[in-house]
């Protein structure tokens, strides 16, 4: 296993506190610059403009090993509305420049109209940290998106559509999607369907088209939310499993809350047994984390101080458990 960390794409202290606690990978999160480059589905970068950043991360010590958001894909393909064939186009191109520069995982998700959803940013946990948590019953309180009808049999049927025309060029490519569980896995939410939300679903989109290519992002927290025994899915998945979310929670899809990565409910030690055991040597980034309370809370999730914690807690598991072996 690799450790990595979300960077934004952007060059700052973040990039150098990576390097010098050991981080292998840097996961590139164009959304967490000052800029939001990407999230809304523009293209990010062309060949030249991803080649200088590869190579700054490179300068610093870290390899781009994950590509996350930022890419060409929006709800007009999720959705299967017009448009989006030259949106798919746009995505292959994009994997086709990934592959040229080695950059091996694409991560993607499909939620259409919402994206990871949270009830609150202010949710008291162990000492005063605040942290993210989700109450279904206050959410759904909410109005209803002005988008229509969004039923599951129309996100896996464009989703089929989506992997028929992107899985061949990414083997071409030599680049493996990852794709990421709905957060929280529920549907419908306020009438928008979801359909990544279960290890049957997960196991439909291996069907629907099989290679290496075609995998997952592990992400632990929403896999606890499912309600199943996270080391049994991983085990279940294995060399599907491309890139893991390591974090937990307290609750489930309901009603949860995100906890420190060594006071959730998922017996962590176990989860790493178990990804060693499925010959997983792929990214695994910490996600999620409290704010402490030196922090702004300003990117709730994301602040750094409870990411170096959770990294160095991570590198204990993976020294005492890949190194048993």
């Amino acid at each position: 296993m690799k450790t990595a960390v979300a960077l934004p794409a952007e060059r700052d202290e973040r990039w150098e506190l990576a390097a010098q606690i050991g981080v292998e990978q840097a996961v590139v999160h164009p959304h967490m610059s000052e800029v939001d480059n990407g999230r809304r589905g523009d293209t990010p970068w062309e060949f030249d403009d991803l080649l200088r950043m590869k190579n700054a991360f490179e300068h610093v010590g870290l390899d781009v090993g994950v590509i996350e958001g930022g890419t060409p894909l929006t709800d007009v393909t999720r959705l299967g509305l017009d448009g989006r064939d030259e949106e798919i186009d746009r995505f292959c191109e994009f994997v086709r420049t990934m592959g040229r520069l080695d950059i091996p995982v694409l991560c993607y998700s499909w939620m259409t109209h919402f994206w990871w959803l949270r009830t609150s940013d202010q949710y008291p946990t162990r000492g005063g940290a605040r942290t993210t948590a989700y109450d279904h019953d206050q959410m759904q309180r909410g109005p209803v998106p002005d988008v229509g009808e969004v039923t599951e049999e129309e996100l896996w049927d464009s989703l089929e559509y989506f992997l028929e025309r992107v899985v061949p060029v990414a083997e071409d490519a030599g680049v493996r999607l990852a794709l990421h569980p709905d957060d929280p896995p529920l549907s419908p939410i306020r009438g928008v369907g979801r359909i990544v939300t279960s290890v049957e679903a997960y196991d439909r989109v291996m069907d629907l088209y099989p290679s290496e290519a075609n995998g997952i992002n592990f992400c632990q927290g929403n896999f606890a939310a499912m309600g199943v025994d996270v080391p049994d899915a991983i085990r279940h998945f294995g060399d599907d499993i491309v890139f893991v979310h390591y974090r937990d929670i307290e609750g489930d899809a309901e009603r949860l809350v995100e906890t420190w990565h060594d006071d959730g409910e998922t017996d962590m030690v176990a989860a790493m047994e178990a990804y060693r055991d499925v010959g997983f040597d792929g990214p695994a980034r910490p996600d999620h984390v409290p704010t402490t309370s030196v922090e702004s809370n300003d990117t709730a999730g994301y602040e750094f101080r409870g990411r170096l914690f959770a990294i160095g807690y991570m590198r204990g598991l993976i020294d005492s458990v890949y190194g048993a072996t």
